[in-house]
């Protein structure tokens, strides 16, 4: 085993270094490593659209699994009802105004809010006359205080809105992933 594992690290080293020399920089280029924030699945993306009872019975070794049919086909109409179902939450509304300059600035109050908490969903949206920036996809409106007490000093007029959310995060104290990826910078003379 432990010989196979070595093997195996082996060959994803030297395949790691030919992707490293395929991947120059353009000419005139240079690259350099940058740090992005994305947010962690809000569930198993393995297992999302699949019914338990199926992977059990093929994951199960020496384990037996048998269910009336009737569960499996009410189960896989739970999974097909609720495919892309939003539920009742709590957000922070960062931004909301109807002047003439209210597009780029909700565009900007959004930016500002990504620097400064990665790893939180923001959604930007017109309902004739106002912009409207709102962050955070919350289960409880404690959860959505605790954001809002964070943000009061970068956002003094916010506010906690009830909307229809996004599934948040099965983990919340690890809501955000953090991923490294490389980006070309025009080399400087």
């Amino acid at each position: 085993m432990k010989k196979l594992t070595l093997i195996l690290l082996l060959s994803l080293l030297s395949f790691a270094a030919l992707r490293a020399q395929e991947n120059k920089a353009p000419e005139g280029m240079v690259a350099i490593d940058s740090i992005v924030y994305r947010p962690s699945a809000a569930s198993d993306a393995a297992l999302e659209g699949k019914s338990i009872f199926s992977v059990l019975a093929r994951d199960a070794k020496g384990v037996s699994v048998s269910q009336d049919p009737g569960i499996v086909t009410a189960m896989n109409a739970h999974i097909s009802y609720n495919r892309r179902k939003k539920m009742n939450g709590y957000r922070v509304r960062i931004f909301f105004d109807n002047k003439q300059n209210s597009r780029g600035a909700s565009e900007a109050a959004m930016n500002r809010f990504r620097g400064a908490f990665p790893g939180y969903s923001a959604y930007r949206s017109f309902t004739s006359p106002h912009f409207k920036v709102t962050v955070g996809d919350f289960r409880t409106k404690s959860e959505a205080l605790r954001l809002l007490n964070r943000v009061k000093g970068m956002f003094p007029s916010a506010f906690i809105v009830k909307e229809q959310i996004n599934y948040p995060p099965a983990d919340r104290s690890n809501a955000y992933v953090a991923d490294t990826v490389q980006v070309y910078k025009p080399a400087s003379k």
